[in-house]
């Protein structure tokens, strides 16, 4: 009755997207507005979208990258300018192909693919497949670095930050006095998959202790019970990471 006709109209609005439009949030068990991508409207610096999950959750899995008969899952991009750290890039993408089953592939003539922009002045990602021709920004002076690109690309293929997982609060501490208030909504915690793996401080999504701080210096967030614990690496994919991708992706181990 009621909830097929929403279903119903739902579809109809998400397969009319054409690049310019995103999800506010993948499928769960409610539903979200579409936003506008034109108006770049960025949260946990770096996505573009308002609600986050560690791994989305997906009706019929459409916005996740489709498997092709051999098993691997083509992601097919495109470098929108001339780079000098063209090398950087592709040994970012090379991480994903001898790891898991995700193959990046220069375009073609798919209909879904990434095209990677340096002059945007940002570093961000839509999360999952939105279809059509989806931005990747990884600003030319402060961007490409290994970590980094991994990182946005990681979002490319669904995955959230990690300090807003369902469990966060039993590894990391929020420090609210120190947190923005107009940036707060950035560390709401969600009711995430996880992806079936433990929390990892090590994580390429986990952001640093000062992220969106209103005091210089001061952490925003604090690892629990170890304090020492090294949170906000950009070195490159951990364990975990690669992990997630092979549950999520269901690529052979």
């Amino acid at each position: 009755g009621g909830f097929s006709m929403a279903l119903s109209l739902l579809m109809e609005v998400v397969f009319q997207m054409n690049g310019t439009e995103q999800f506010h949030e993948a499928f769960s068990l409610s539903f979200y507005p579409v936003l506008k991508g034109s108006s770049q409207m960025l949260v946990e610096g770096d996505l573009l979208i308002t609600n986050t999950k560690n791994a989305m959750i997906c009706y019929m899995n459409i916005c996740l990258w489709p498997k092709s008969a051999n098993g691997l899952v083509e992601v097919p991009y495109v470098i929108s300018s001339a780079t000098s750290d063209i090398q950087v890039i592709q040994s970012a993408i090379n991480a994903f192909s001898s790891k898991t089953c995700i193959r990046f592939t220069p375009w073609t003539s798919q209909s879904d693919y990434l095209t990677l922009i340096f002059s945007l002045g940002r570093c961000y990602s839509s999360i999952g497949k939105i279809g059509g021709k989806q931005v990747v920004s990884l600003m030319e002076s402060t961007c490409l670095i290994g970590g980094i690109v991994q990182h946005e690309l990681n979002h490319a293929l669904g995955f959230y930050h990690e300090h807003v997982r369902s469990d966060r609060d039993r590894y990391v501490r929020i420090n609210w006095k120190y947190v923005d208030p107009n940036e707060t909504f950035n560390f709401d915690k969600q009711n995430t998959t996880n992806e079936i793996t433990a929390y990892d401080y090590g994580s390429v999504m986990h952001y640093g202790r000062t992220a969106f701080t209103i005091k210089p210096g001061m952490d925003t967030i604090t690892p629990i019970p170890d304090e020492t614990a090294q949170i906000g690496q950009r070195n490159g994919l951990s364990q975990s990471d690669i992990l997630r991708i092979n549950k999520l992706y269901g690529c052979c181990e």
